[in-house]
């Protein structure tokens, strides 16, 4: 259930314009991205590629224009293909009208071209990680004998990448891990408001006897971890989530695996009391999912690094292990009594990160730095 929207904190004479790399699927970084669209009523939205019967329900009254890229036949299994166009497609997303741009980046959309005298502010869940701190996941998704041309292609992104970076007007980060990664990639700093989760959608419930991963099943997720310490562990996981790596996960874990596919939003507020904790073991920017299951109530088992030690307390609401341990992750799934966790505790904490907690830091932060460009923009002319 959403909270009503504000009125615009970002009033502009040219209007705002809102910016996103692609609204195919509804996850993490589309539900931030909706709720920051509330901020900004009736704003137009720009984005790479539009699936109208996936999302459309959460962005009404906004009107979405996608790319020329819209026109092929490309959904969210098959767009990656695009990847030597997508910079360009970005470039060229008719912006140039708006004085005050939002954008929502974890790839090409701080890249838009926009006026010289309009405000650009980035909210970054992490610059592009194929083309910098994930090259080798990227290389190694293609046969070799592509690979030397994928380098090429993601060598001419970083150029075009660090050039974006530098036409925008002030970074928000989704977490403290994504503004060190804003420092070290471009050179920039920023702020940093966590994401917002919906929490109110999430009751504590009774827990049974499995384990739940919830995340898109893409190499970088590192979902074969949770998945072979699982296994290790005797206890059985059920997997939420589509991907390439998913028919090839179903049928290595047949034996303590349930892969579920993507499920409704009824169907995952179900899941998430029902298990014994949730299981991350990806280094993730902020981790959207584990706030989800603590909201229900739920523990965490994830890597103890990135967005989850500033969303988990180790053992209050979840335990954390050594990134990429399999064994350590098995021990913990084996031996902690998850009964012994507080829900009511754990859903507290989980409040922390609410949609409501998320809009009054966003709108806030908004003001200020749409009212120090304007400065700088004005002290410039």
């Amino acid at each position: 259930m959403s909270v009503a929207a504000p009125p615009s904190p970002v009033a502009a004479e040219g209007g705002v314009g809102l910016v996103h790399d692609y609204l195919l699927v509804m996850r993490g970084a589309e539900r931030t991205f909706a709720t920051i669209a509330e901020c900004a009523p009736n704003a137009p939205i720009y984005t790479l590629l539009f699936d109208p019967a996936t999302v459309r329900s959460r962005f009404r009254g906004h009107p979405v224009r996608a790319s020329s890229l819209q026109r092929l036949p490309v959904g969210q299994e098959s767009f990656r293909a695009l990847l030597p166009l997508l910079p360009y497609a970005a470039e060229h997303l008719p912006v140039a009208d708006h004085d005050v741009v939002l954008s929502s980046s974890s790839a090409f959309a701080h890249g838009v071209r926009h006026r010289e005298d309009a405000v650009h502010i980035s909210y970054c869940h992490t610059p592009f990680r194929y083309a910098w701190h994930e090259r080798g996941v990227a290389e190694a998704e293609v046969r070799a004998p592509l690979r030397p041309a994928l380098r090429r292609v993601l060598d001419r992104i970083r150029r075009w990448d660090l050039e974006a970076s530098r036409r925008v007007t002030h970074y928000i980060a989704n977490s403290q891990v994504c503004r060190r990664r804003i420092g070290e990639t471009w050179g920039r700093d920023a702020s940093v408001v966590y994401p917002p989760v919906e929490t109110e959608r999430f009751r504590i419930g009774q827990p049974e006897d499995f384990f739940l991963v919830v995340t898109e099943l893409v190499p970088h997720k590192h979902v074969e971890t949770a998945l072979e310490a699982a296994r290790r562990a005797r206890r059985r996981v059920k997997v939420v989530g589509g991907g390439p790596e998913r028919e090839r996960l179903s049928v290595k874990y047949a034996d303590t695996a349930e892969l579920l596919g993507r499920v409704s939003d009824a169907e995952l507020e179900d899941l998430y009391p029902r298990a014994q904790a949730l299981l991350v073991p990806n280094v993730e920017e902020f981790g959207i999912a584990a706030v989800e299951a603590q909201a229900a109530g739920r523990p965490v088992v994830a890597s103890d690094a990135g967005g989850t030690r500033e969303t988990v307390v180790d053992g209050t609401t979840g335990v954390l292990v050594p990134p990429g341990d399999v064994d350590a992750m098995a021990e913990a799934m084996r031996h902690t009594n998850f009964d012994a966790f507080s829900s009511q505790r754990i859903k507290r904490h989980a409040d922390r990160f609410s949609e409501r907690a998320f809009r009054s830091r966003f709108v806030s932060e908004l003001r200020r730095l749409v009212g120090e460009g304007r400065r700088v923009g004005a002290s410039r002319g």
